[in-house]
């Protein structure tokens, strides 16, 4: 009987194993796979050049291998926003309406609307959200990915007590203890975009080098390494990467231009939301923004750089990418040996069960791109 049980744990502990590692999230069938890949070394040390010291984390996390995608994108509105409360949809999505959009429409009529987007765009990053949007993303994600009205089940509860929040404040929203996917964190997008653990030390761009990236190429482009899709030149030229209609790139366009831990993108096609409150007036907290984006030159890219927006600011420079919590080694031992104690209830009972049964303030100070 006790070898029974060490070997059920041992199984249930393998299984869980493969839970807390597992890299790709099912949004559905037909639609693209929400990758991560695992930040380790928890505990390392912030980034000494600057005294800011980004970057520790005391955790292991899963983040987001690209950035949320427009497809991705489009299966939430789809599953959330047939009311859409919230405005989780911009209509400077559709690039009948704004050109520099991501290319989602909407048709039919409020309490039954209908999202799409052309298979050429859905792998693109989403653009056009604001903070708030990419945390009724995470907490849908947190929830299970259900079908519904924005509510306490879908949308407006989770990593985030949101309940309804719109607004360009929010000061009070910060992340709930208990969490399993949320936006990424400063420290966190800062880790997994700078951080190289082989050397325990941190890269001056998220391609792992302290050379300016090239912005040569487009889609199909083969990667010589160190490429990111930005504006060269100067604010006065629009040397972009790649231009009309897309202007973003297929996330990981740049398969050779990877950070340490294997993100790809977190330098240029859009910028990214962060948890981070930049800035604080009487009615306002500014998030955080990071990483650049096609319109933005190399500078943003740079670690040293620190950008932010209002937090209900929607721009089509403007992505995401999320966060999951990888449960600690002991938290997988509690569950292993839960389930082993089941299983040797249910053989008691002569059940049978398998042990893994079924940017700059405001953005450049309002010089931006809208």
């Amino acid at each position: 009987m006790n070898k029974l049980c060490l070997v059920t744990a041992a199984l249930a502990l393998l299984c869980l194993g493969g839970i807390a590692q597992a890299n790709v999230f099912d949004l559905g069938p037909g639609l693209t796979n929400l990758e991560t890949v695992t930040v380790g070394d928890p505990g390392n040390a912030g980034d000494d050049r600057y005294t800011s010291r980004y970057g520790s984390v005391a955790y292991t996390y899963n983040i987001g291998k690209y950035e949320v995608t427009a497809g991705q994108y489009t299966a939430f509105l789809n599953a959330v926003a047939k009311a859409d409360t919230y405005g989780l949809y911009n209509t400077s999505m559709d690039t009948e309406v704004y050109a520099s959009g991501c290319n989602i429409k909407r048709s039919g009529v409020s309490g039954n609307y209908i999202y799409t987007v052309a298979p050429d765009w859905a792998n693109r990053p989403v653009c056009q959200v604001s903070y708030w949007d990419s945390c009724r993303f995470a907490n849908w994600l947190s929830n299970g990915q259900p079908t519904g009205a924005q509510d306490a089940a879908t949308t407006e509860r989770g990593a985030y007590i949101l309940d309804g929040y719109t607004g360009q404040d929010g000061r009070s929203i910060v992340r709930n203890a208990g969490w399993t996917w949320a936006v990424t964190s400063k420290d966190e997008w800062y880790k997994a975009a700078y951080y190289d653990p082989r050397v325990q030390a941190y890269w001056g761009y998220p391609t792992g080098s302290d050379v300016k990236p090239s912005n040569v190429g487009s889609d199909g482009y083969t990667d010589p390494g160190n490429s990111a899709n930005y504006r060269s030149g100067n604010w006065t030229t629009f040397n972009y990467t790649i231009g009309a209609p897309y202007y973003r790139t297929n996330v990981g366009e740049f398969e050779n231009s990877a950070s340490p831990y294997g993100t790809f993108d977190q330098g240029g096609n859009v910028s990214e939301w962060n948890e981070a409150i930049e800035q604080l007036g009487s009615d306002y907290a500014f998030r955080g923004i990071r990483g650049g984006s096609y319109w933005h030159l190399e500078v943003d890219m740079w670690a040293m750089a620190d950008n932010w927006s209002r937090a209900n600011r929607e721009s089509t420079e403007f992505g995401f990418r999320v966060v999951q919590l990888v449960p600690e080694p002991s938290s997988l031992i509690a569950l292993g040996g839960g389930l082993a104690g089941l299983l040797t209830i249910g053989r008691r009972r002569r059940i049978t069960l398998g042990p893994c049964e079924k940017q700059n303030s405001e953005m450049l100070r309002d010089g931006s791109h809208p």
